[in-house]
């Protein structure tokens, strides 16, 4: 008898080809389930997401739970989903995030499953307001559309970090064997134990988000005109109720991207990072009803893209490093004049990823709070800013250079929804004082001196090549060696988090922890400029990221960007080494 037919079928026919090649990739190796959970293509086989693999994943997830709580029967898990769907297998992230539940409410652990699509911070959202075990997110974000994932949250609202990823790892291999009834996901619409938050969260998250609304009456009065694209996804809705909630008129939705489509019809890459293509129906709705800003969202609305019209007439798109330093020092100016928060500044942070820019360093040093850096990705951050949380300190923000903001303690987690609404106030403010945002970019940068940045990646399909090139830099001049220039550019310090080494620190050990399973070099140079090379978690690429940090009163940008650019050129050209290494450059 075979639960899904669609699979099966596809198997099937290249079973009769006799194609082993195809089937290699299908039944090859499983996914790998990682800190970020799992992401692949929605398709047959155990290397793909399919009904099998989703009821594999819950069934290991869920034996892991049950090892480390006592109380799961008791507390639950709480599941989302966004709107992708792959007809040709059959796969949907509901029907996914249907059969995760059935797994859990099998074993006797209620679920709160949302009966409809949601952003994904509403996931850690609903774990840390209703204090379940764990969550998980049905998403891949901004990939491909055949692609989906499953993210994973644990108890302090966090995404997992290691070694809860092995552990779940683990208990997947263990799990196997689909349970009775694992596939009739039926059976959860009339148990006792499934509960839907999708109400009581759509009430409390906009109550705890108004937190950070401090200019209501600006926003009642504001003339100033937002457009806003959910980019095929689920954020439109909630970005509507985000502006309602901080009583701003509604932002003009793009007719063409605002209903969820799994399809993503309208643009190559449903990934806002990737800027000006899928930011092209918002240049024209905004033209046409005369908006000076655009907010754009990723299709699960946890990341934030802002573009702003300038005198000139063009548009810019603000990197992620620029609106980290426009939120975070709004957010910072908020708290000093506005909040009833009565904590000295010495308990304030602000966190960012050691591969963002280090503006807030640079705030966080002329106003007096704490800045810290932790590795790439949320889930540092998020984990992070719950123990400083526990220990009674105040975490304002946090936020890398992929677009992603934490703004609000109720999510810890990037949040593009309370990014998006947060940024319109600080747009709404401004304004108010004739500023722009561009105009307030600088005057930041005037007072806490220029950040310039710079990121881009190469692809590489060949591991080998990958670690060839790494293994070159750690034996640049001889055995154990690392570079002592690029080019005309002298190196002052290396950090490896590959192998844990750092020269800045009197024992030469790096402070953050290290993975050997992944690259990362970060080199400080003698001009003030830091480059970090490493290997992307998830995509065949090796990416880095530059940047020039003047102090106050250096304003001469043309010749900082100049000077940077110099160092990005002998950066790859001495250090990547792209003809050498047949590297395929990212494609504009």
């Amino acid at each position: 008898y075979q639960q899904n037919q669609k699979t099966y079928a596809i198997v099937k026919q290249l079973l009769a080809e006799g194609n082993a090649g195809e089937l290699q990739k299908y039944f090859g190796s499983r996914m790998e389930f990682g800190t970020a959970g799992l992401r692949a293509a929605m398709g047959a086989g155990i290397s793909h997401m399919n009904d099998l693999t989703i009821i594999q994943t819950t069934q290991g997830f869920c034996r892991y739970l049950e090892k480390n709580f006592s109380d799961l029967k008791k507390r639950g898990v709480v599941i989302g989903f966004d709107a992708r769907a792959h007809p040709s297998s059959g796969g949907s992230s509901k029907r996914f995030a249907r059969l995760a539940a059935n797994t859990f409410i099998s074993q006797g652990v209620p679920v709160y499953l949302f009966s409809d699509i949601i952003p994904t911070p509403f996931v850690p959202y609903t774990v840390t307001h209703l204090k379940l075990c764990a969550g998980i997110m049905v998403t891949a974000s901004h990939n491909p559309k055949q692609d989906n994932g499953y993210k994973v949250y644990w108890e302090n609202g966090a995404q997992i970090i290691s070694p809860h990823d092995k552990g779940i790892s683990q208990a997947i291999e263990e799990n196997q064997e689909p349970w009775p009834q694992a596939w009739d996901d039926k059976l959860i619409d009339s148990s006792p134990l499934l509960h839907d938050p999708y109400a009581m969260v759509n009430k409390e998250y906009f109550k705890d988000i108004q937190k950070q609304c401090f200019y209501r009456n600006i926003n009642k009065e504001t003339n100033l005109k937002f457009v806003h694209t959910s980019v095929h996804g689920v954020g439109h809705k909630f970005v509507q109720l985000a502006f309602k909630a901080f009583d701003l008129s509604p932002p003009f939705a793009v007719p063409e991207q605002k209903d969820p489509d799994p399809d993503f019809p309208t643009v190559k890459y449903p990934n806002p990072e990737e800027g000006k293509g899928v930011l092209t129906l918002s240049f024209a709705l905004a033209e046409k009803d005369g908006a000076r800003i655009i907010l754009a969202n990723d299709p699960d609305a946890d990341r934030l893209a802002v573009a702003e019209k300038q005198e000139s007439g063009e548009w810019k798109v603000f990197s992620g490093n620029e609106l980290g330093a426009l939120l975070g020092w709004w957010i910072f100016t908020c708290w000093k004049n506005n909040s009833r928060d009565t904590r000295a500044i010495k308990d304030v942070y602000m966190l960012s990823s050691t591969v963002s820019s280090k503006i807030l360093r640079a705030i966080a040093l002329k106003e007096g709070f704490h800045f810290e850096e932790t590795l790439t990705g949320f889930k540092w951050m998020g984990n992070r800013a719950k123990q400083l949380m526990d220990q009674g300190k105040a975490v304002l923000f946090a936020f890398e250079e992929a677009i992603g903001y934490m703004c609000c303690p109720a999510v810890l987690d990037k949040d593009g929804v309370s990014a998006a609404v947060i940024t319109a106030e600080m747009a709404s403010f401004l304004a108010t004082r004739n500023l722009s945002l561009s105009q307030q970019l600088k005057a930041v940068y005037d007072e806490y001196g220029f950040h310039i940045t710079k990121a881009s990646y190469f692809i590489c399909h060949d591991p080998k090549v990958i670690q060839q090139l790494f293994d070159n830099l750690r034996n640049f001049d001889g055995k154990n060696t690392y570079p002592k220039s690029c080019g005309r550019f002298k190196v002052s310090g290396i950090r490896d988090l590959t192998t844990g080494y750092d020269s800045s620190q009197p024992d030469q050990k790096a402070i953050l922890p290290t993975s050997k399973s992944s690259q990362m070099i970060t080199f400080t140079f003698a001009n003030g400029g830091v480059a970090t090379m490493r290997t992307s978690g998830t995509e065949p690429k090796i990416k880095y990221y530059s940047e020039l940090c003047a102090p106050p009163g250096n304003s001469d940008v043309e010749q900082l960007k100049k000077e940077l650019d110099e160092l990005v050129n002998a950066l790859e050209k001495h250090f990547f080494q792209p003809e050498k290494n047949k590297l395929q450059r990212k494609t504009e």
